[in-house]
């Protein structure tokens, strides 16, 4: 390890995907956003596609990746090393200002064998049609920073049924669902020609699209949601078929402080609101709509869990750090800690692999051996396996850490 220092100060990556707000994540980050650029996303990783960079002690920068691989036992510790041969997360901050499109992602054997048939047919990896982007499931825990909305999983047969017959447009779809077959009822939506599209969907919006102009629709309700969507996605003579699915599926509102969690197979898609989000580290995902990107039907439907959900909404725990929550999930390849210190406290955490902490908010003086270095809010910092940290809060401070399970 560089001269024995196992603490580095860290520079994540902004992604400017057209759905991000234009205030939230450079107001964190202390910088400006004079040209109004999406800034969608900050990624704190080692993925290919947006590695983080790391600010040794004499001042060289390098990125993640390639820090890791010089010494991947050491940095990773020996049994991160083990089960995952590289840092197994990917943690970010997001601004949805915009509807994501509707995802799923693939079980961690699925994604290995697509991956390898992609490569095998010799799919360039920046291409628009290519379904796969690495050999690695996705699972991911969302937590809340502001009110946040997003879809989650198939509703129940009970509420599933009651939509549809609540909504005079959707009437035609209760015979397929009849039996409570959610995988025929959305491969009818997902691969009904285009105009039948547009010819079940235009009279709906024709109805819904001026309640949400007028203000008279909220967003616990589909339509709100739908008229949104036709707004931002609908391209002349198209109607996105997305828009069925914001009726399936369950409309979930977590407020600050609340996390859930998308196992593969989960169709869900993010529809307002920041959160920080913690995954394992993969950039694949299948879409079913609400976007302008490549979809793929059959793909999607290998992967999706034709089954209802229950929203779990998730809480933290006490850590066995004081002042430290845990958000636990079934993932062993990433947990996230949400850390409280009030001001002149001081907390040690060993480090249990390579862990990334974002300081959220307040300002912490960070110590290992002769390293110290003063962080605050927006600035994200490394600690590599086996590290002691302490932390020393100047004021009070939030911090979030992601880490592996112990």
């Amino acid at each position: 390890m560089h001269n024995s220092t196992k603490i580095f100060r860290l520079r994540g990556k902004v992604q400017h995907y057209t759905w991000g707000g234009t205030s939230f994540i450079p107001a964190l980050l202390h910088t400006t956003n004079n040209e109004h650029k999406p800034f969608a996303e900050y990624w704190m990783g080692a993925h290919a596609n947006g590695p983080s960079v790391v600010v040794t002690a004499n001042g060289q920068e390098e990125t993640l990746d390639k820090f890791i691989e010089q010494q991947a036992a050491v940095v990773l510790g020996k049994q991160v090393y083990q089960d995952f041969g590289r840092l197994p997360y990917l943690f970010k901050v997001l601004d949805v200002k915009d509807m994501l499109s509707i995802q799923v992602h693939p079980a961690k054997a699925a994604a290995e064998a697509e991956f390898a048939a992609e490569n095998q047919k010799g799919t360039p990896l920046g291409a628009a049609d290519r379904n796969y982007k690495d050999d690695n499931h996705k699972p991911e825990l969302m937590f809340a920073l502001s009110d946040f909305w997003l879809l989650h999983g198939f509703k129940t047969p009970e509420l599933l049924t009651k939509v549809l017959r609540q909504v005079p447009e959707l009437q035609f779809l209760l015979p397929v669902f009849a039996d409570h077959n959610y995988a025929a009822l959305y491969k009818m939506v997902m691969e009904m020609e285009q105009q039948q599209v547009n010819a079940h969907l235009q009279p709906l919006l024709d109805r819904i699209v001026p309640l949400y102009q007028q203000g008279n629709l909220n967003r616990t309700q589909e339509d709100f949601w739908a008229a949104r969507a036709a707004i931002t996605f609908n391209e002349p003579g198209v109607i996105d078929r997305g828009i069925f699915s914001i009726y399936f599926f369950n409309v979930v509102n977590l407020h600050p402080g609340d996390a859930i969690f998308q196992d593969a197979g989960i169709l869900h898609a993010y529809l307002e609101g920041q959160n920080m989000e913690i995954m394992a580290n993969s950039d694949n995902v299948l879409r079913g709509g609400l976007t302008n990107k490549h979809i793929d039907v059959a793909e999607l439907m290998k992967h999706v869990r034709f089954e209802p959900i229950v929203p779990q909404v998730i809480r933290g725990t006490a850590g066995s750090v004081p002042a430290e929550e845990v958000f636990l999930t079934a993932a062993g390849d990433f947990e996230l800690r949400r850390i409280h210190i009030a001001k002149d406290t001081v907390i040690t955490i060993q480090s249990v692999t390579a862990e990334i902490f974002l300081v959220y908010a307040g300002t912490v003086e960070v110590t290992n051996g002769n390293t110290l270095f003063t962080l605050n809010s927006g600035e994200p910092f490394l600690a590599v396996a086996g590290a002691e940290v302490r932390i020393r809060a100047v004021e009070n401070a939030e911090l979030f850490r992601a880490t592996v399970p112990e």
